[in-house]
């Protein structure tokens, strides 16, 4: 058996370790996609949040979500609920990127489904459920969002730099940057020295001005779909960075 190689950490300590010199702390977050009920992947979701002491905001798809899942956070902190779209159900014509949320169906029924996930979530974890809506595939037509708030969602949640604050009036953006699958190979990690050369790249751009030093760094993970490189990249980088210049953050609308 070829020994495991292990990644060479160097570019990204020595980005952390600028940030420390600077004074400057990071506001670290981390999403996981796709959860409808207890599982043993979501029972490791929620040890490794305990082992960093930093939460998970799980992203619930609404129709599909079981009593039991809300039975089961009620007993910890280390997982908070957000909304995941209505049925996870791409309405993209063939050939389009997958989007539950895009420019192919009438404003009017994506905003019912957007309302009904936000009640049926609430039925189960009442006070508990933070009003961030987070759209599958994380694509949304820009066109719903003007009425997002006025369903009662507070923030929006997709992938990569957000380019403003605020999505739309009373709904403030919250992204995450990076995702550790390789979606079109392997369905594995991908390679670890793209990942950490990614990650350094990223803060860098924050530290210098070039990116939004506001917005919490995201991690976005999808727990059901892990292996074991997955789980341990994961949790190594999560570690380190917290380590550093990091903080744990979680989304509260209050002070949104």
């Amino acid at each position: 058996m070829t020994p495991a190689i292990t990644p060479d950490w160097s570019a990204l300590d020595q980005e952390l370790e600028a940030w420390q010199q600077a004074g400057l702390q990071l506001p670290l977050w981390w999403r996981d996609d796709d959860a409808t009920e207890v599982t043993p992947q979501l029972q490791q979701l929620t040890e490794t949040a305990q082992r960093l002491g930093l939460p998970v905001h799980l992203a619930i798809i609404p129709r599909d979500a079981q009593p039991e899942l809300a039975a089961h956070m009620q007993n910890t902190t280390d997982l908070i609920p957000v909304v995941h779209g209505w049925a996870h159900k791409s309405h993209a014509p063939e050939g389009e990127k997958k989007a539950e949320f895009g420019a192919h169906r009438p404003v009017q029924d994506m905003l019912g489904e957007a309302e009904a996930g936000l009640e049926r979530l609430k039925s189960f974890f009442g006070s508990g459920l933070r009003p961030m809506f987070v759209p599958p595939w994380n694509r949304i037509a820009p066109e719903i969002l003007p009425w997002m708030a006025g369903l009662g969602y507070c923030a929006l949640s997709t992938f990569t730099l957000r380019s403003r604050t605020k999505a739309a009036p009373g709904l403030v953006q919250i992204n995450t940057h990076l995702d550790p699958i390789d979606w079109k190979g392997s369905r594995s990690l991908l390679p670890e020295a793209q990942l950490i050369a990614q990650v350094a790249s990223q803060l860098k751009d924050r530290r210098q001005g070039r990116a939004d030093t506001r917005e919490p760094y995201g991690i976005l993970t999808h727990h059901l779909v892990h292996d074991d490189r997955i789980w341990g990249f994961t949790e190594t980088l999560i570690a380190r960075l917290l380590a550093g210049p990091a903080m744990a953050w979680t989304y509260d609308e209050r002070i949104s």
